[in-house]
């Protein structure tokens, strides 16, 4: 049995780094509200090698509409410049010599629901992962049967795999729940 308990705690584990990723890439998707994450996974070439934005830059949230880069080094503006251009995040910077400065503007109810339409992709990508972790443990468990385990403890390991299955795919539903709404809102 402690297999079977290894398999289903590895599996458990796996479906929590799931939810966590969508919770993750459900921040980089804006609400209407200038949030410093809507920048994460902005790399930045810098000296040579790529660097993620927040590493070459203090990035600030002066008003709700408004995001400040602050660049650790002032001759980096143009390359972070670059970078949030090419990032295709539907923001435009403006640079004053010193600063970066990106104004966040409000939401038209088709960008809304583009949003939804990508946060609704997200969750959907989730899911797959999840329901491959299931396939991927299941197999694993009656893999088991080679080692002398009996039907009915494979079947009991099977139905727990399912039942963590159910309860993270109604997570994953609560968090795009959630985030519609955040997008939804005016």
């Amino acid at each position: 049995m402690s297999d079977i308990s290894s398999i289903i705690d590895d599996a458990k584990s796996k479906f929590n780094r799931a939810v966590e990723h969508l919770e993750e890439e459900m921040l980089k998707i804006r609400a209407g509200k200038a949030n410093p994450s809507m920048l994460n996974g902005i790399l930045v070439e810098a000296y040579g090698s790529m660097s993620q934005l927040s590493a070459v830059c203090s990035i600030s949230t002066p008003d709700a509409r408004m995001l400040v880069l602050q660049p650790w080094d002032k001759s980096q503006i143009q390359a972070i410049m670059k970078a949030v251009m090419q990032a295709n995040i539907g923001l435009n910077p403006q640079d004053d010599g010193q600063v970066i400065r990106i104004a966040v503007p409000p939401l038209t109810e088709e960008r809304r629901k583009d949003l939804v339409k990508q946060a609704k992709a997200e969750t959907e990508k989730s899911k797959v992962v999840i329901r491959n972790i299931r396939r991927e443990h299941n197999e694993s468990i009656r893999k088991l049967k080679s080692d002398g385990v009996s039907e009915d403890m494979m079947k009991g390991g099977e139905e727990k795999i399912q039942k963590l299955t159910d309860e993270f795919i109604v997570k994953v539903d609560k968090v795009l729940e959630v985030k519609e709404k955040e997008i939804l809102t005016v």
